[in-house]
């Protein structure tokens, strides 16, 4: 592990401008874009902990770990708001992020549509939510607390220095939700030179052309050991209320890839906890759907992957995954069809990790968000389990059986 050390903070030069990460589709907490193949987040002990005592057998469902590095605010001299990472020198050139970047022409343009409330923190005017908030409560607070349901298609618009259109790509908002709301917490409860640490982990989408990405929370309990009586009593009416409750898993996010239209379709999780079951079983119907057919060839590589995931998990013993998310991943861009006299799928080689035996059709299923993972032997634990993660083994079995009857068309 390479644990990144700080820099000067006022030195942009040395340091690398985190993108948004415009691939979050659920959660609260802000992901950001390190580089290619690398994402950031807020770090949090017990999550840290957990990724340097991740168990062999979960190191394939799980991103892997890189490290953490040191971040602070910056603003430029327009006034826009960026985060900085401080990378450690070595014998490469410091990685920058190009202010040129798609996301940071979307984080920008957005910047410069903040309100004019006279606060170098004002948060922005998000034309897909209603952000009405009460006169003690923080514009972060009522960012996340906002009903964004992300049914139509966002675009970003990037200019050439021309001022002429050069690209028009769609983009999910969650993530820019996510990370406005923790820029603004950030320069409201912390001073500018404030240094904060973050995760380094995997960017597992980095791979994939259009990635279709499906947030899960699984469990029937989603609050940790440590919560408090109210936060206990909120989790729990929210599992109550959702299918957490009666299945163990529940959406938190998706976008799909719609090849007909060429935008992604978003859902947030507002929208996950108001499902039915039947309700639920569409939802994983239309993250399959491209707009113009099923993606049957996704659902055996998807199954065989949970089932083994479903094996891992019985043998941790101790371990509650309170409030981690499972992802579900795959290409909305379809592999080309096979040529005559090709090599059959089952001839092709299957190194990376996510492909499935037998076939050119690529998927990833991985676990995130460890913040409230408990596990006999981690540290300052004041309560330990026997045996495996029931919630968690209960929602597995539920989301396995549900693709299974999408998968014989019932």
């Amino acid at each position: 592990m390479v644990v990144q050390n700080s820099a000067d903070a006022g030195d942009m030069r040395a340091g690398v401008q985190l993108e948004p990460f415009l691939h979050q589709v659920g959660g609260h907490m802000s992901v950001m874009k390190y580089d290619e193949h690398t994402v950031c987040k807020p770090l949090i002990s017990r999550e840290q902990r957990f990724y340097e005592s991740l168990p062999l057998a979960m190191k394939q469902f799980t991103p892997q770990y890189k490290g953490t590095i040191t971040v602070h605010l910056w603003k430029d001299s327009t006034g826009h708001l960026s985060l900085v990472a401080n990378p450690v020198k070595d014998s490469r050139e410091p990685f920058k992020v190009s202010t040129e970047s798609a996301a940071m022409a979307i984080w920008q343009t957005l910047q410069q549509t903040t309100s004019s409330s006279g606060s170098a923190c004002a948060f922005a005017q998000w034309p897909h939510a209603q952000l009405a908030r009460s006169p003690k409560e923080s514009p972060a607070k009522a960012l996340l607390r906002s009903e964004t349901h992300l049914n139509a298609p966002a675009f970003s618009l990037v200019e050439d220095t021309n001022g002429n259109q050069v690209e028009r790509k769609s983009f999910n908002p969650w993530g820019l939700h996510c990370h406005q709301a923790h820029l603004t917490r950030l320069c409201s409860e912390y001073p500018e030179n404030k240094r904060h640490r973050f995760l380094l982990l995997e960017n597992v989408v980095s791979q994939y052309t259009h990635p279709c990405v499906l947030d899960l929370k699984m469990g029937t309990r989603q609050h940790g050991d440590d919560a408090s009586e109210e936060k206990k009593a909120r989790h729990m009416r929210k599992c109550a209320q959702s299918t957490s409750a009666c299945l163990g898993v529940r959406i938190c996010g998706m976008q799909v890839y719609q090849t007909d239209k060429k935008y992604f379709l978003c859902k947030d999780k507002y929208y996950g906890r108001k499902l039915s079951v039947e309700g639920f079983r569409q939802a994983l119907y239309q993250f399959l759907h491209n707009g113009s057919h099923l993606r049957r060839e996704l659902l055996e590589p998807i199954l065989q992957q949970l089932r083994a995931l479903l094996s891992v998990i019985r043998s941790q013993s101790s371990y509650r995954f309170y409030s981690s998310s499972l992802l579900i991943i795959y290409d909305g861009q379809e592999p080309p069809e096979r040529a005559p006299g090709s090599p059959h799928p089952q001839e092709v080689p299957q190194a990376a990790h996510g492909s499935s035996p037998g076939s050119l059709t690529k998927v990833d299923v991985r676990m995130i968000d460890f913040a409230h993972t408990t596990y006999k032997g981690s540290w300052n634990e004041h309560t330990t389990y026997d045996g495996p993660d029931p919630g968690y083994i209960f929602g597995l079995e539920n989301l396995i059986r549900i693709l299974q009857d999408i998968q014989e068309g019932e």
